[in-house]
């Protein structure tokens, strides 16, 4: 009957150590299929509009009008702002002014050159007095010519007080306000930004150099805005430009995605997150990527360590079965520890097989996954380090099954002889049970 205690309990007390993991952990199962699966890259892009132009002024004044302003829907030639024209109107009038005052001049050239032709024909003139007389004339005409440029100078610049837009489109951007002041000295200030259509949009997405080269024209992509987070748009890649941009020493290429925008939800420079299918395979068997992943737990790992330091060999009883090591052998150290208890043997090498008995095998197997060795004290019947065979089930986080040490029913199995017992006694000990 003792027998028959002996290995019956061991399995109880497994299955318990079985049952006993976390009271939060949830599992999640898929079944193995065929379907598709697509290698996909991604990265993080802007939409903008398809044509987007910035509208700004050629000549410095202060702002008088305004005709436009955010979201306006205008049409090509429409006036939308206007500058104060008072400083431009006086340039054209003034020119205007030395224009006609050098059609006059020229007039009066002419009038006195003529007469000196007349003159030198009669013999009444030098000639030297007609060559002086033609040079003002040419010297008056070229004067008229001077002016009437330097008049459409200033009527251009007067008419470079409207502005006007070149295209149909909204309005999506306005930096200034009436009676600011604008300073066109080296470039041209930006007064309004246009976007043609917003029916069309693009994102311009930086993808890194590593996956530029399995990135082509024509290729689908999809994304995704924080706007519109349970939305998926898709697009084709239309253009893969050649400018780089490094930055930290990271290199990436902008990729053009074309999407359409009918409902106008997409608005410009919102940030999207691309997707891009650059490899696709159908009807294949297929597992879930997180079923192939495995993260020991916290506490296991680091009972594991710690039992790796004093893994290599056995003092005391266990080093009369020839189990020798130092401190720091891993459990893939090649160790054999034989230990005789009750009429059974067991081997471990350096992969953890075992051929105890079942219920030998059951009851040390939460010892041997803390990484114990040595037989120090009562029940140390192994020095070895050996791994965890995959066949035993025990929950993440849960502990070891270990006897208590006042349990006579488990001291007759961990406190049995050691590899040095005498084979007559192992044979008594058969008969008797």
């Amino acid at each position: 009957m003792r027998r028959k205690s002996i290995s019956i309990t061991p399995l109880i007390l497994l299955a318990l150590a079985c049952g006993r993991g976390k009271k939060d952990e949830q599992y999640k199962t898929e079944k193995v299929d065929r379907g598709g699966i697509t290698m996909t890259v991604t990265a993080t892009g802007t939409l903008s509009a398809v044509t987007t132009v910035q509208v700004g002024s050629q000549v410095s004044g202060v702002i008088a009008r305004l005709y436009a302003d955010f979201n306006s829907h205008v049409k090509k030639g429409q006036l939308l702002a206007e500058l104060d024209p008072t400083s431009f109107q006086a340039q054209v009038d003034q020119q205007r002014a030395n224009v006609t005052k050098s059609q006059v001049e020229a007039a009066n050239a002419k009038i006195t050159y003529e007469r000196q032709s007349r003159l030198l024909k009669a013999g009444l003139a030098a000639e030297a007095d007609v060559d002086a007389a033609k040079t003002a004339y040419e010297g008056a005409a070229a004067q008229v010519r001077l002016g009437q440029a330097q008049l459409h100078q200033a009527e251009t610049n007067l008419n470079y007080t409207h502005i006007i837009s070149p295209i149909d489109g909204v309005v999506i951007d306005r930096e200034y306000d009436v009676g600011q002041t604008v300073a066109a000295s080296f470039q041209a200030p930006l007064l309004f930004q246009i976007a043609q259509d917003l029916t069309k949009m693009q994102v311009q997405a930086d993808v890194d150099q590593s996956d530029i080269g399995r990135v082509q024209v024509g290729q689908p992509a999809r994304f995704t805005v924080d706007s519109y987070p349970d939305q998926e748009f898709r697009g084709r890649i239309s253009q893969i430009r050649l400018n780089a941009t490094v930055s930290q020493n990271v290199v990436t290429y902008p990729v053009i995605v074309e999407v359409g925008n009918p409902d106008e939800k997409l608005r410009p420079k919102t940030t999207a997150n691309v997707t891009i299918d650059v490899a696709t395979v159908r009807d294949v068997l297929r597992v879930p990527n997180a079923a192939l992943r495995f993260r020991p737990d916290t506490v296991d790992a680091n009972a594991a360590q710690g039992g790796r330091g004093g893994a290599a060999g056995a003092t005391g009883a266990a080093g009369a079965a020839g189990a020798t090591g130092t401190g720091g052998t891993t459990a893939t150290t090649e160790t054999t520890a034989t230990t005789t208890t009750s009429g059974t043997t067991a081997t471990t090498g350096s992969e953890g097989t075992s051929t105890m008995s079942p219920e030998r095998r059951a009851f040390g197997m939460g010892e041997r996954r803390r990484g114990i060795s040595g037989a120090g004290g009562p029940g140390g019947a192994f020095g070895m380090a050996a791994r965890t065979p995959r066949s035993v089930c025990r929950p993440s986080g849960s502990l070891p099954i270990r006897p208590p040490r006042s349990s006579n029913r488990y001291r007759s199995v961990r406190e049995s002889p050691t590899a040095t017992t005498p084979k007559s006694s192992l044979a008594t000990s058969r008969s008797a049970t």
